[in-house]
Protein backbone atom coordinates (compact mmCIF):
# COMPACT_ATOMS: atom_id res chain seq x y z
CA UNK A 1 0.00 0.00 0.00
CA UNK A 2 1.40 3.24 -1.06
CA UNK A 3 1.49 6.08 1.53
CA UNK A 4 0.65 9.47 1.51
CA UNK A 5 4.01 10.84 2.09
CA UNK A 6 4.84 8.27 -0.84
CA UNK A 7 3.03 10.03 -3.15
CA UNK A 8 4.01 13.48 -1.78
CA UNK A 9 7.60 12.67 -2.53
CA UNK A 10 6.76 11.51 -5.35
CA UNK A 11 4.94 14.48 -6.49
CA UNK A 12 7.98 16.36 -5.45
CA UNK A 13 10.51 14.85 -7.63
CA UNK A 14 7.86 14.71 -10.42
CA UNK A 15 7.61 18.40 -10.32
CA UNK A 16 11.22 18.99 -10.03
CA UNK A 17 12.03 16.36 -13.17
CA UNK A 18 9.35 18.01 -15.62
CA UNK A 19 9.54 22.05 -14.56
CA UNK A 20 6.66 23.73 -12.53
CA UNK A 21 4.77 25.10 -15.03
CA UNK A 22 4.15 21.50 -16.92
CA UNK A 23 3.67 19.72 -13.36
CA UNK A 24 0.68 22.81 -12.92
CA UNK A 25 -0.71 22.17 -16.60
CA UNK A 26 -0.99 18.50 -15.24
CA UNK A 27 -2.84 19.58 -12.18
CA UNK A 28 -5.08 21.84 -13.66
CA UNK A 29 -6.05 19.03 -15.98
CA UNK A 30 -6.49 16.25 -13.53
CA UNK A 31 -9.92 15.04 -13.87
CA UNK A 32 -11.88 11.62 -12.10
CA UNK A 33 -10.84 9.80 -15.45
CA UNK A 34 -6.92 10.26 -15.29
CA UNK A 35 -6.52 11.21 -11.57
CA UNK A 36 -5.91 7.47 -10.30
CA UNK A 37 -3.29 6.90 -13.22
CA UNK A 38 -1.69 9.96 -11.89
CA UNK A 39 -1.56 9.19 -8.60
CA UNK A 40 0.55 5.63 -9.53
CA UNK A 41 2.64 7.78 -11.00
CA UNK A 42 4.07 9.61 -8.49
CA UNK A 43 3.56 6.75 -5.98
CA UNK A 44 5.18 4.10 -7.76
CA UNK A 45 7.58 5.56 -10.30
CA UNK A 46 8.84 8.70 -9.50
CA UNK A 47 7.99 7.96 -5.00
CA UNK A 48 9.38 4.85 -5.05
CA UNK A 49 11.58 4.38 -7.88
CA UNK A 50 13.08 7.69 -8.62
CA UNK A 51 13.55 8.60 -4.62
CA UNK A 52 15.77 4.93 -4.40
CA UNK A 53 19.27 6.19 -3.73
CA UNK A 54 20.78 3.53 -6.29
CA UNK A 55 21.03 6.17 -8.78
CA UNK A 56 21.74 9.88 -9.09
CA UNK A 57 18.64 11.50 -11.06
CA UNK A 58 21.02 11.90 -14.10
CA UNK A 59 22.05 8.65 -14.12
CA UNK A 60 17.94 7.89 -14.31
CA UNK A 61 17.07 10.46 -16.98
CA UNK A 62 20.39 8.77 -19.17
CA UNK A 63 18.34 5.70 -18.81
CA UNK A 64 14.55 7.30 -19.57
CA UNK A 65 15.66 8.91 -22.86
CA UNK A 66 17.23 5.45 -24.21
CA UNK A 67 13.69 3.85 -23.11
CA UNK A 68 11.86 6.26 -24.62
CA UNK A 69 13.90 6.40 -28.01
CA UNK A 70 13.82 2.75 -27.88
CA UNK A 71 9.59 2.46 -27.18
CA UNK A 72 9.01 5.31 -29.52
CA UNK A 73 7.49 7.79 -27.75
CA UNK A 74 8.15 10.83 -28.52
CA UNK A 75 6.12 12.82 -26.26
CA UNK A 76 7.75 11.38 -23.24
CA UNK A 77 11.18 11.75 -24.76
CA UNK A 78 10.76 15.20 -25.33
CA UNK A 79 9.75 16.08 -21.41
CA UNK A 80 12.75 13.64 -20.19
CA UNK A 81 14.92 15.55 -22.18
CA UNK A 82 13.85 18.57 -20.53
CA UNK A 83 13.95 16.57 -17.03
CA UNK A 84 17.90 15.66 -18.32
CA UNK A 85 18.66 19.22 -18.33
CA UNK A 86 17.37 19.76 -15.19
CA UNK A 87 19.01 17.09 -13.63
CA UNK A 88 21.97 18.03 -14.61
CA UNK A 89 22.80 15.96 -18.08
CA UNK A 90 24.84 17.87 -20.47
CA UNK A 91 23.56 18.40 -24.17
CA UNK A 92 26.34 16.55 -25.50
CA UNK A 93 25.58 13.54 -22.95
CA UNK A 94 21.64 14.01 -24.12
CA UNK A 95 23.46 13.54 -27.74
CA UNK A 96 25.33 10.76 -27.47
CA UNK A 97 22.77 8.41 -25.43
CA UNK A 98 20.47 9.37 -28.64
CA UNK A 99 23.66 8.18 -30.99
CA UNK A 100 23.87 4.91 -29.00
CA UNK A 101 20.38 4.19 -29.61
CA UNK A 102 20.91 4.70 -33.50
CA UNK A 103 22.79 1.19 -32.90
CA UNK A 104 20.39 -0.10 -30.92
CA UNK A 105 17.23 0.83 -32.03
CA UNK A 106 17.82 1.99 -35.70
CA UNK A 107 17.85 4.87 -37.20
CA UNK A 108 14.61 5.67 -37.41
CA UNK A 109 13.97 5.99 -33.73
CA UNK A 110 17.42 8.04 -33.75
CA UNK A 111 16.38 10.44 -36.44
CA UNK A 112 12.77 11.13 -34.56
CA UNK A 113 14.18 11.56 -31.09
CA UNK A 114 17.40 13.69 -32.32
CA UNK A 115 14.50 16.20 -33.91
CA UNK A 116 12.29 16.10 -30.26
CA UNK A 117 15.34 16.28 -28.39
CA UNK A 118 16.34 19.91 -30.74
CA UNK A 119 12.84 20.80 -29.94
CA UNK A 120 12.63 20.42 -26.18
CA UNK A 121 16.36 21.93 -26.30
CA UNK A 122 15.20 24.84 -27.61
CA UNK A 123 11.94 25.53 -25.93
CA UNK A 124 14.21 25.87 -22.84
CA UNK A 125 16.59 28.11 -24.24
CA UNK A 126 19.45 25.60 -24.39
CA UNK A 127 21.09 25.28 -27.74
CA UNK A 128 22.07 21.95 -28.90
CA UNK A 129 25.25 20.62 -28.62
CA UNK A 130 27.61 21.24 -31.97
Amino acid sequence: MVTETTRATGAAILREVIGDEYFSKREASTNSFNADARAMSEAYCFGEVWARPGLERKTRSILCIGMLVALGKPAELKLHVAGAIRNGCTTDEIKEVILQTMIYCGLPACVEAMKVAEEALREMGVHPAG
